[in-house]
Parts: structure tokens; C-alpha cells; sequence
């Protein structure tokens, strides 16, 4: 996991450590945005150049074709877990987070493919919305109309990745939501942490990055396709082993976290 992660981050781009934060640095493989056709799109770096497969690809599939959407998941800031040809959670994640930043709405019939359609936007893909404009540099944003969350630093994502939020009237007894609002990385608590909304004894919530009281971004073993949390931000367990590394945890360079819903966009 450790090896693959550095794989990831270092492949990406160049990271250097400051105060305890990976921080990415513009290198060949950094993705930089453009306007085309009135549209936030990711550059081609030079390196990363992408050749779409004529076929659709599925969770279990494993061969050269899914080790090269890796590399491409990767390159682009989502992380799909070891680059090994695999096709498990960890890329099906990134999957989702990719799809939804594209604009494509995830349903049971489409969350376990990497379509056709995909395959082509991989070569030119859009940006995340940038929900804060002209926010800070270092920043972390969750637009939970698309379900992604987006670690920033110099402006540019180092992460992408896909969120589980509030699941609001539709699952559990009562209504469940995660608030829209400006916070900070306040806190963070190693392992697993139990609550009072968690039936088992081990706990629920893996490693939290705390935003707001009783609310943090943290590892679940079940992060879905749609909003189902009772109010905190899952993310897929990989993730939360390294998550609270990208941002900087209390004191006043806390890294600020915008959360943004239905709400118009600042």
C-alpha cells in the first residue's frame, strides 16, 4: 500500500514534504487547465498522452488495457490504487470520481464500466468545478452534487477523489446531511474511532480528518456510488491511510474545506 502510494504521488508529479504536507510541484506530468469551447479542461502533459481501448472495461477485468487506465487515473490526479492491471476498488473509486467530473450521473446500470464513451474522454478530460473561486491556494473542496472531493495545492489538484456524503431521507430512519459550509482541518485521530451512530464495537470511522463538531472526512468499508452517510465525507480506505497527509491539521494554516451542495456555487 505505502509503495503504491508513493508510486502514485511521484508518478503524478513531484511532491516535496513542507510542514508535515505533501505538496505537489509543477513537473512534465503536471495537469494544468485551459478554456476550450467555454469549458475547464485538463491539459496534455507530454508524457501522459492517452490511447482510448475499443472496449469496455469492468470491475474484475485485469490485463495491459486496465494497468494503462491506471497509469492514465493516475496521471490525472485520481488515485486508483497500485498500478498492477487490477481492476478493483481502489479504480473503481477513481472511476466514479472521474465519471461524475465529467458529468456523467452514476447509476446501477453504469457504476461498474469504464464505457466507450469514458475511454474517449480520458484523452481530453474536464477539470473538477472549482467551487470557490479565488479561494486559498491550498484548499480542499466537496461538491456533493458530483460526489468528489478535491485537494489543492497552488491551485492545482493533487487529488481527486469520490465521496460518499449525507444520504439525506433516503436510507436511514430520519433525515442525514452533510452542511454546506466554510471549515478547517482542525483535527485528526489515528485508527478507528467509534460513534454513537455505529453499531459495531471496532468502530466506523478510519483514521478522521475532523471539519466540523462530530463531522470529518474519514475511511469506510462501504463507500457507494451515492450520498450514504449519516453526515460525515466517506472516502474509500486506501484514501483515508493517506488523506490526512495531503492537508495541514490545525492551528491557523489549517487547510480550509469548502463544502458545497445544491447551493449556487461561491
Amino acid at each position: 500500500m505505502r509503495q503504491s502510494v508513493r508510486r502514485w504521488l511521484f508518478g503524478a508529479s513531484a511532491i516535496a514534504v513542507v510542514g508535515g504536507m505533501a505538496l505537489s510541484q509543477a513537473g512534465t506530468a503536471s495537469a494544468q487547465t485551459r478554456q476550450s469551447a467555454g469549458q475547464e479542461r485538463i491539459s496534455q502533459a507530454a508524457t501522459s498522452s492517452y490511447e482510448p481501448a475499443k472496449v469496455v472495461l469492468r470491475i474484475g477485468d485485469h490485463g495491459r488495457l486496465v494497468k494503462r487506465l491506471q497509469r492514465r487515473l493516475a496521471n490525472l490526479h485520481y488515485y486508483p490504487g497500485p498500478i498492477d492491471g487490477l481492476f478493483g476498488q481502489d479504480t473503481i473509486e477513481a472511476v466514479w470520481a472521474f465519471m461524475s467530473t465529467q458529468g456523467t450521473k452514476l447509476t446501477a446500470a453504469n457504476s461498474d464500466e469504464v464505457s466507450l464513451r469514458m475511454q474517449k474522454e480520458l484523452v481530453d478530460p474536464k477539470a473538477p468545478k472549482i467551487l470557490v473561486k479565488h479561494g486559498p491556494a491550498e484548499r480542499v473542496e466537496i461538491n456533493q452534487n458530483d460526489e468528489v472531493l478535491v485537494v489543492y495545492h497552488h491551485n492545482k489538484p493533487i487529488l481527486i477523489t469520490h465521496v460518499s456524503t449525507g444520504a439525506g431521507c433516503a436510507v436511514y430512519p430520519g433525515c442525514w446531511y452533510t452542511p454546506d459550509g466554510n471549515y478547517t482541518t482542525y483535527a485528526y485521530t489515528p485508527g478507528w474511532v467509534k460513534s454513537t451512530l455505529c453499531p459495531t464495537a471496532a468502530g466506523c470511522m478510519y483514521n478522521p480528518v475532523w471539519w466540523a463538531s462530530g463531522y470529518a472526512v474519514h475511511g469506510d468499508p462501504s463507500v457507494p456510488y451515492f450520498p450514504d452517510s449519516h453526515g460525515c465525507v466517506r472516502v474509500w480506505m486506501d484514501i483515508a491511510n493517506f488523506f490526512h497527509k495531503l492537508v495541514r491539521i490545525g492551528g491557523k494554516h489549517a487547510t480550509p474545506v469548502y463544502i458545497r451542495g445544491a447551493a449556487p456555487y461561491l
